[in-house]
C-alpha cells in the first residue's frame, strides 16, 4: 500500500509510443529528437516512467494480479484451486486444467477469456516503449562513451539497463503465456512472424548480461531515493537473468510446426519427456545445463550484492510489511510494482487475498473474492503442522464484512461464503490503514521479486549443476526460517522428496504457497505430471475416508473430519487483540490462536463500525479442525456454546469439484497444454496461426 512515486511530466509521452492497435508497427513513433529528451535525466526518467506505468498496469491487470495470472497461475496447480463450480467459469477453468488434457483446446472459444487488443497487445506495447528508449539511447552522440566503453555505472547506463530489463520482463511474460511469439529486436524493424522462443531467450539474456555491470545495485542508484524498490536495479537484473535462464533451460510444451533455433540461428535438439499432444511435445533443449550455470552465476551475484534488500529473520515479516503504510517497501523485496490506495484496480487482496463477504462499498473489510484457494489435501496432508508458513499462507476463515470472522465452507462459491480454504498472505484486516470506501482499492503493492526466490533459485541451479553443498546451504536458510522452534528435519525431507533437487522444488511450493508461483515452476522443472497425480490420489483417499468413516487421517497426523465445532468469542477482552499472528509456542490447543494468522482488525471501530457493544464477539474458536471429536466431546462443546458446522462433508458432497475437475482428464504424461490461444485479430495482424490444438477462428 504505497504511493506511486513516478515523475508525472509531459515528457513521459514523448517517446511513447504505440497504442495497443499498433504494437507491431515498424515506423518509429518518436515525436521529438532523442538527444533532446535524453539531454538531462529528468526528462529521460520521465520517458522511462511511461514504460514503467505500462508495465505496472499490465502486471496488475494481466499477468501478476488479474487477467491470465488470476485465471490459471493462481488456481492451476497441485497446491491451489478455484472456489467456484467448474461449470460456472469455463473460460478460466478449462485453461487452468490444461484444456481437458488438450481434448477441449479445439472447442475453446478464442475470445472465451481474452479480448482483442488485450493482454498480448499490451505486453507488446511495453516492448515498444522499451525499444523506443533503447533505440533513442543508441542513437545518442555519447552512447559509445557512456555505455559501450564505460567501465562503471552511470546515470545513462542505468537508464538504458532499465529499458533492457523492461523489454526482457515483458518477453518473459509473453513466452510464459503464449510460447513462440514475434520478436522485435529494435524499434523500426519488423517483428517478422513467430520466432522460436529459444532465440528470444538467448537474445534477451545476452542483452541483460551485457548491461548488468553498468547498473547500480538496489538502493545505490543516485537517481532514486534509497528506500524505493519500484525500479529495475542491477539486483533485479541479476535475479531476472537467473529467472529467465531457469525457464530457458527448463521443460516447456512446444508446437511441432516451429523449428527451435538458438539466438544465432542454429537448430536445437530438444530432449522430449512424455507423450506428444495436439501436435505439440514437452521437452527442454539439450544444452539446458549451460542455462543452469548462467542462473547459478547471476543468482549468486544478487545474493552477494543485494543492495537494500535483506533476508528477513522471520517468514511472516515480509507479509506484514506488505500491508504497511504509503511509500514503504518490504525489506526482502527487490522489485515491487507500486499500487496507490484508493486508486486503480488492486487485485492483490481482492483476487488472491483472504476472502470477505463484505459489500463492494463501506464494509469492514470490503468484498474480497479470493480466486486463489488451497487444495485441502495439500493443506492437511502435505504441509507440516510445525511449519509456520502454513498459517501465513492458508486460512480456514474469512470475514463477514462486518468486523466478524467466519468459517469458509467447502461448498463451491466465492468470497467467504464458500470455496474452501483460502490463501492468506494478503488480508485487508492486516493493513496499517484500511481502505473501507470500496473494493479493489486496498493499495497493496505487487511483490514481483524478493530474496527468498533468489535463494531457492540459486539452490535449484546449484543442485542441477552438481553443487550439492551450496544447494543444501540455501535450502537450509529457507527451511530453518520456517521452523523457528526446530523440526525442519531437512535430511528426512530430502529423502521423502526423492532427491535434493526435488526437495528444493517442494520447498519452493511451501515458501510461495498461495502466490501463484507453483504452476509454472512445476511445468518448467518437468514435475507437473507426477505432482498432479500425487495430489489427485491423496484427494481420492481423503474423500473416500470421509465418506466411509466421517474422517480421514493423513500420514503427518492431521485429521480432517466431516464436521467441526465453532464459537464466536470476544478476543480483545481475552487476549488484548483480535488479529492473530503466528501461534505462540505452547498455545497449539487454543481454539482461537491455532491455527494462527487470522481473526479481525483490532480497531474496526476507528473506521466507523459500530458493533453495538463494547465486548463484541469477533473471533472464531474452532474445535476439531485437526483431530476427531467424539460424541461425548461434541456434547460438551455444544453445552459450552459451540455449534456444529459442515466441514469435510461438503467435500464429499462435491466430489466432482474436488476430484474430477482437478485437472480434468489429465493423464500425467501427455504434453500439458497450458498456453493461451492467439485471438483472431492477433493472428491476422501477425500473419501466423494457432498451435497446440486451438482453433483458428
Amino acid at each position: 500500500m504505497k504511493k506511486i512515486l513516478y515523475i508525472t511530466l509531459c515528457a513521459a509521452g514523448m517517446l511513447s509510443i504505440t497504442s495497443c492497435d499498433d504494437y507491431l508497427e515498424t515506423e518509429s513513433p518518436s515525436t521529438v529528437d532523442a538527444n533532446f529528451v535524453f539531454s538531462n535525466m529528468v526528462t529521460a526518467h520521465a520517458a522511462m516512467d511511461g514504460g514503467y506505468e505500462a508495465w505496472r498496469d499490465i502486471l496488475q491487470n494481466g499477468v501478476f494480479g488479474d487477467g491470465l495470472w488470476y485465471a490459471a497461475d493462481v488456481a492451476g496447480s497441485d497446491i491451489m484451486r478455484h472456489p467456484e463450480a467448474f461449470s460456472n467459469q469455463p473460460g478460466r477453468h478449462y485453461p487452468e486444467s490444461f484444456y481437458q488434457n488438450g481434448k477441449y483446446a479445439g472447442s475453446y472459444g478464442l475470445l472465451s477469456y481474452l479480448k482483442e487488443d488485450d493482454i498480448y497487445a499490451k505486453l507488446f506495447n511495453v516492448v515498444s516503449k522499451a525499444n523506443a528508449i533503447i533505440t533513442a539511447v543508441k542513437d545518442m552522440n555519447d552512447y559509445e562513451e557512456k555505455i559501450v566503453n564505460a567501465t562503471s555505472a552511470n546515470s545513462l547506463s542505468q537508464l538504458y539497463g532499465e529499458a533492457v530489463a523492461l523489454k526482457a520482463s515483458a518477453y518473459r511474460e509473453l513466452i510464459k503465456n503464449w510460447g513462440d511469439v514475434p520478436y522485435q529486436a529494435r524499434l523500426g524493424e519488423a517483428a517478422g512472424g513467430l520466432s522460436s522462443r529459444d532465440s528470444i531467450y538467448d537474445a534477451i539474456l545476452a542483452d541483460l548480461i551485457a548491461i548488468e555491470p553498468l547498473m547500480y545495485p538496489l538502493g545505490k542508484c543516485p537517481d532514486y531515493e534509497a528506500n524505493v524498490k519500484n525500479y529495475f536495479s542491477q539486483t533485479y537484473v541479476d535475479g531476472l537473468i537467473g529467472r529467465i535462464a531457469l525457464e530457458a533451460g527448463g521443460y516447456q510444451t512446444r508446437r511441432g510446426d516451429i523449428t527451435p533455433i538458438d539466438g544465432k540461428g542454429n537448430a536445437l535438439t530438444i530432449e522430449k519427456k512424455g507423450n506428444d499432444n495436439n501436435g505439440a511435445s514437452y521437452g527442454r533443449r539439450s544444452d539446458w545445463q549451460s542455462f543452469m550455470t548462467i542462473a547459478k552465476t547471476y543468482f549468486k551475484k544478487a545474493i552477494d550484492n543485494p543492495g537494500t534488500a535483506s533476508f528477513s529473520a522471520n517468514y511472516e515479516t515480509f507479509f506484514n510489511q506488505m500491508h504497511g503504510a504509503d511509500a514503504s517497501y518490504a525489506d526482502e523485496s527487490i522489485y515491487e510494482a507500486p499500487m496507490q490506495q484508493g486508486g486503480g484496480n488492486d487485485a492483490r487482496s481482492y483476487s488472491l487475498g483472504r476472502p470477505s463477504d463484505g459489500g463492494s462499498k463501506n464494509a469492514y473489510p470490503c468484498k474480497a473474492y479470493g480466486q486463489g484457494r488451497i487444495n485441502p489435501a495439500f493443506y492437511y496432508g502435505m504441509f507440516d503442522p510445525k511449519d509456520i508458513r502454513r498459517d501465513v499462507s492458508c486460512c480456514v476463515t474469512g470475514s463477514t464484512g462486518k468486523g466478524v470472522e467466519r468459517l469458509i465452507p467447502f461448498k463451491p462459491n466465492s468470497k467467504a461464503s464458500g470455496g474452501g480454504i483460502s490463501t492468506n498472505k494478503w488480508d485487508e484486516n492486516r493493513q496499517v490503514n484500511v481502505w473501507t470506501a470500496n473494493q479493489r482499492k486496498a493499495g497493496i503493492n505487487q511483490p514481483y521479486m524478493r530474496l527468498s526466490e533468489i535463494y531457492l533459485g540459486y539452490a535449484e541451479a546449484c543442485a542441477a549443476t552438481g553443487d550439492n553443498s551450496s544447494a543444501r546451504t540455501y535450502l537450509d536458510k529457507i527451511r530453518n526460517r520456517a521452523f523457528p522452534n526446530g523440526g525442519a528435519n531437512t535430511d528426512a525431507f530430502i529423502a521423502k522428496s526423492g532427491s535434493l533437487f526435488n526437495a528444493i522444488i517442494d520447498e519452493r511450493g511451501f515458501e510461495f504457497a498461495g502466490e501463484g508461483d507453483r504452476r509454472f515452476t512445476l511445468i518448467r522443472t518437468g514435475l507437473i505430471g507426477e505432482k498432479i497425480k500425487t495430489v489427485k490420489e491423496l484427494t481420492r483417499k481423503m474423500i473416500d475416508g470421509l465418506k466411509a468413516n466421517g474422517y480421514y487421517q493423513f500420514e503427518n497426523g492431521n485429521v480432517i473430519s466431516n464436521y467441526v465445532w465453532t464459537k464466536l468469542v470476544d478476543a480483545k477482552s481475552i487476549y488484548g487483540y483480535r488479529l492473530t499472528g503466528v501461534t505462540p509456542a505452547g498455545k497449539e490447543d487454543d481454539p482461537v490462536l491455532y491455527p494462527g494468522w487470522r481473526g479481525q482488525n483490532d480497531d474496526w471501530e476507528s473506521y466507523g463500525l459500530s458493533y453495538g457493544t463494547s465486548t463484541p464477539a469477533t473471533n472464531l474458536a474452532i474445535k476439531g479442525l485437526f483431530s476427531r471429536i467424539s460424541d461425548e466431546e461434541a456434547a460438551a462443546l455444544e453445552a459450552d456454546g459451540y455449534k456444529k458446522e459442515n466441514w469435510g462433508v461438503d467435500i464429499v458432497s462435491n466430489d466432482d469439484e474436488y476430484y474430477k475437475y482437478l485437472f480434468l482428464d489429465y493423464d500425467y504424461v501427455s504434453a500439458p497444454i497450458y498456453f493461451w490461444p492467439f485471438t483472431p485479430n492477433v493472428m491476422v495482424t501477425g500473419g501466423f496461426t494457432n498451435g497446440y490444438g486451438f482453433s483458428q477462428e
